[in-house]
């Protein structure tokens, strides 16, 4: 006989209301999250939404303009082409066609897809620059089966008037990743940066702020049109202009003059430190490094014995020859060491110790400005073991030799001054004698200058010693405001008496308009000019030939320093250069003139 089992039925009741009360807590936490996403967090989880159904895509600004001192163009933009891809779109079975199109290797484009993915797989890479009409007519053609292929209208610099300006206006490169990392984000790989001269030294006011156009896209990243009809987008903003110093017509004539030689020169408005022109030889066409430059073109600058990339004009460490010896008379007039009447002999050579430092003629007895007019090495020889050392380095230092000049380009170098801490550092204390001081009573020995710096030399003993800053900019002009900010720049007074600089001015002023002067191939017709000579010897070869000069004589316009390489005599090879440059500006100077008087007595006749 079976059990009887009795239930109870009390228990069934009590589980249902367990189990309701499980899905009340459920569905009320569900009821709670739901509150939380639909209002709490609405407006953060619709950004996100947002970001992820938009897609930015960047438009490059327009690069800011240059102009020269008279409002010439000299510096303008052109479009280049710019092919893109997707890399969340592009199907990498069409690679082999894309290559053949645009003439790329695969290990290239596969190599940028992979640091943009890296980036974000929705941004546009860029894949080639600069190319031409035919290539973009053929991915056109091609464009059902290259999805995610794109291109990007860009600019790249034009250059006007003739132009070369290689190390003074500077060019523009792709940006490195190593520079990514210092910065910031307002770059992205494929983007360019100013590299050297002007563009990188003014690439922030230059390079303008880009666009964004945006589209929107579905989960799986297929662009479906404009986000809001382009109502979103955000227009570029153009880079600001540079109003330059220079008068680009007197830069093409020196880069003309210097065609053939290896050198620098540097021409400056001794009144402000504006720069009128600036030239290094060898130097190279800027417009192969604008767009994209092919690698053997860029490997064959660098590897060019002439090295047609390097800036002498800024970065050189010459010796000053001749030309420092003006440095050497004011230390000794300002300090009382000698007047302008003192008298020292020159037999051809004066004997130090056991060493014979020689000169190029004998002179006889000569006073401070004939040994400036006839390049007296012996008159400086003892005239520097005189000064000493020390107030020889005082001295540099007051003229801006051996320190930067400050000057608004991307590179320069600071030269070298020797100083007695420098003489013991390199020699050893009490191992070195004064017969090292001898030689740079003319220039030579470890005293090493740039042209820059022998220029903004030259303007302060044009303008009764001032030391100028160099600049290169002016203004920069706001297009978006319509307004101009002027560059400030800084100068100083030297410090020496007005009488010390009258004495040795007039010894320049012998050297170019007196006979038995060393300058005379400097000399315009109908204008008084002052320079100086400099014949600085160079252990590996020729002669370097220097020249320094100011015009007019009484009220200078003009500074300028010309140094050439392994040319020989100052005298003969850079004092004719300085000279037709000189004279060309004076001349346009007049021809302004005349104009401005022409145009008053016009409008007073008028009125």
């Amino acid at each position: 006989m079976e059990p009887i089992v009795i239930r109870d039925e009390t228990v069934i009741p009590r589980k249902h209301r367990a189990l309701q009360r499980i899905m009340l807590v459920c569905f009320g936490i569900l009821f709670l999250r739901l509150y939380q996403l639909q209002l709490l967090s609405h407006t953060e989880f619709w950004k996100k939404s947002e970001v992820n159904s938009i897609r930015p895509v960047p438009k490059e600004a327009v690069r800011g303009y240059m102009y020269d001192r008279e409002g010439k163009l000299v510096v303008d933009v052109g479009p280049l082409y710019t092919i893109t891809i997707t890399p969340y779109e592009f199907d990498t079975t069409n690679l082999p066609l894309l290559c053949s199109l645009i003439q790329v290797s695969k290990e290239t484009i596969l190599e940028r897809l992979a640091r943009g993915r890296a980036y974000s797989p929705f941004v546009p890479v860029k894949v080639k620059r600069d190319v031409d009409f035919r290539t973009l007519s053929l991915l056109e053609e091609y464009s059902y089966l290259l999805p995610g292929v794109g291109y990007e209208i860009e600019s790249k610099r034009e250059y006007h008037g003739g132009i070369i300006g290689s190390h003074l206006l500077g060019y523009c490169k792709e940006v490195s990743e190593a520079q990514l990392q210092n910065i910031g984000s307002s770059y992205r790989l494929g983007d360019v940066i100013g590299a050297t001269g002007l563009e990188a030294k003014y690439e922030r006011y230059l390079r303008g702020e880009k666009g964004y156009s945006f589209l929107l896209v579905n989960s799986r990243g297929q662009v479906i049109g404009p986000y809001e009809g382009g109502k979103r987008d955000i227009l570029p903003k153009e880079g600001y202009d540079l109003l330059l110093t220079i008068d680009s017509d007197l830069q093409v004539l020196a880069e003309s003059l210097m065609t053939g030689y290896r050198g620098a020169v540097v021409a400056l408005d001794p009144n402000d430190g504006s720069i009128l022109a600036l030239v290094s030889k060898p130097d190279f066409d800027l417009r192969v490094l604008s767009g994209v430059t092919p690698a053997e073109v860029w490997n064959s600058l660098n590897a060019n014995p002439e090295k047609p990339l390097f800036n002498r004009a800024t970065m050189t460490r010459y010796p000053p020859g001749s030309t420092f010896k003006m440095l050497v008379a004011i230390a000794a007039l300002d300090d009382g060491v000698i007047d302008e009447s003192t008298v020292l002999s020159c037999s051809g050579g004066f004997v130090y110790g056991n060493k014979l430092f020689k000169d190029l003629h004998v002179h006889g007895r000569v006073e401070v400005k004939k040994a400036i007019q006839q390049s007296c090495n012996v008159f400086f020889y003892q005239l520097a073991l005189k000064v000493g050392l020390q107030r020889l380095y005082e001295y540099g230092k007051k003229f801006g030799f051996g320190q930067p000049t400050g000057v608004d380009l991307a590179e320069e170098t600071v030269g070298l001054l020797p100083s007695v801490e420098y003489y013991d550092r390199v020699y050893g204390k009490g191992k070195w004698t004064l017969g090292y001081i001898v030689s740079l009573g003319v220039g030579q020995g470890e005293i090493g200058v740039s042209p820059l710096q022998m220029a903004r030399y030259t303007a302060a003993l044009a303008n009764g010693g001032i030391l100028v800053q160099p600049h290169a900019v002016s203004g920069i002009y706001n297009k978006h405001t319509r307004s101009l900010e002027l560059i400030q720049t800084q100068s100083k007074p030297i410090g020496i008496h007005p009488e010390v600089l009258t004495i040795v001015r007039e010894g320049m002023r012998r050297v170019v308009e007196e006979p038995g002067g060393t300058g005379g191939m400097a000399r315009i017709p109908g204008v008084v000019s002052a320079g100086k000579t400099g014949t600085a010897e160079n252990p590996h070869g020729k002669d370097h030939a220097w020249y320094i000069g100011f015009a007019p004589f009484n009220a200078p316009k003009i500074a300028i320093a010309v140094m050439v390489e392994n040319a020989g005599f100052g005298g003969a090879v850079a004092a004719p250069i300085a000279g037709k440059i000189i004279q060309r500006y004076l001349e346009k100077l007049q021809l302004s003139q005349q104009h401005t008087t022409l145009a008053t007595n016009s409008s007073t006749k008028v009125q």
